[in-house]
């Protein structure tokens, strides 16, 4: 399938030759990073997934044929591969996006959260531990390893709060956010006892190309454009705050490359919407885009389901420090983002149809 992609990611800083280890590499997230290392040279990527809730091959085409990119299938409860990987690569920071955040699954199991949120972060952060030991000191020097969390370790927030800083206490609410925060306090943990540079990274809710269609954006997307019911569940009213992916890709290579160790960086987009807003915009933005020929809006397509389970209220997170400290900042504003994953997955849709005909 041939599929159309954003022009290729630029980075706007030239880093020393180095090699990253990006675990999670397969997913939504994860090649997004991946994309965005493996377009600068001078980084090899070695993508370590165990590919059980990985996006489509084609999210990583582009960097899957670069000779500086490399695909290694496995778990990172897996201590001896991540070693093996680690010694035989010369990795000199990681990225750590591997986590296990199916909660809205129907029947979902706790089990397998604790096991990869918390034991797969500590697998990793043994190995790391020692292979930085092994390291020459200018590689020593450079190596980092990046945890990316996120802001449900901080849990609800009330409508009338500021947004989440850094200086936040830890309030998870439910037992996926619980695990999150225990692998936070993990890696705080192998810093201050054992001197391992770490940084650490709470994002908010990303949207964009190659999302599953089991997301609230993706899933309306669809639903809109195939004119049937675009479900919001319970009222709508929770609050997110909402960054293009490719943002979040910028932002997580800007605090490995160039955060603090031992510091912690909030990541939002400054889109702070609930999903019932998010819905209409993309109800709006199809009737602008493709009118449908009976004449009616999309909005009537909206229909209200019963909550799936209890969820934070408010997600909204203040991104003035890595703003001040690193100079990121988002590049794709909510509306431009919509459009583009609406004109994305409309070119799918023409695809599939091409492709079925053929076929």
């Amino acid at each position: 399938m041939t599929v159309k992609t954003r022009a290729p990611i630029e980075i706007s800083y030239t880093p020393p030759e180095r090699t990253i280890l990006v675990t999670g590499g397969a997913g939504f997230i994860g090649s997004a990073v991946c994309r965005l290392l493996a377009s600068n040279g001078s980084i090899r990527v070695i993508n370590l997934d165990s590919l059980v809730d990985s996006v489509a091959p084609e999210a990583l085409a582009v960097p899957a044929d670069q000779p500086n990119y490399r695909f290694v299938e496995g778990d990172i409860l897996d201590r001896a591969l991540l070693a093996a990987v680690m010694a035989q690569e010369q990795v000199d920071g990681v990225i750590h996006i591997a986590a296990e955040g199916r909660a809205d699954r129907p029947g979902v199991d706790i089990p397998p959260f604790i096991d990869t949120n918390v034991g797969g972060t500590f697998q990793l952060l043994e190995a790391s531990l020692a292979h930085w030991r092994t390291l020459m000191p200018d590689a020593r020097a450079r190596f980092r390893f990046h945890h990316v969390s996120t802001n449900a370790v901080f849990g609800d927030l009330a409508a009338d709060a500021r947004r989440i800083d850094e200086t936040a206490p830890y309030r998870p609410g439910a037992p996926c956010a619980a695990t999150r925060a225990a692998a936070d306090h993990l890696v705080r943990a192998w810093h201050s006892s054992f001197g391992l540079p770490v940084v650490i990274s709470h994002g908010g809710n990303c949207y964009g190309p190659y999302q599953k269609p089991g997301k609230l954006i993706p899933h309306a997307i669809l639903a809109a454009i195939g004119g049937v019911s675009v479900p919001v569940y319970g009222s709508g009213s929770e609050l997110r705050d909402w960054l293009h992916v490719e943002d979040y890709a910028r932002a997580l290579t800007a605090v490995l490359i160039h955060g603090q160790v031992g510091q912690h960086y909030m990541i939002g987009g400054r889109e702070e919407r609930s999903s019932l807003a998010v819905v209409a915009m993309i109800c709006d933005l199809l009737d602008r885009l493709d009118p449908r020929a009976d004449g009616r809006k999309r909005r009537s397509l909206i229909s209200f389901l019963p909550d799936r389970r209890a969820t934070d209220r408010r997600h909204a997170i203040d991104p003035g420090k890595i703003e001040r400290e690193l100079g990121w900042r988002p590049q794709i504003g909510l509306v431009d983002g919509l459009t583009e994953a609406i004109d994305w997955h409309r070119d799918q849709a023409r695809v599939a149809r091409r492709e079925a005909a053929v076929g």
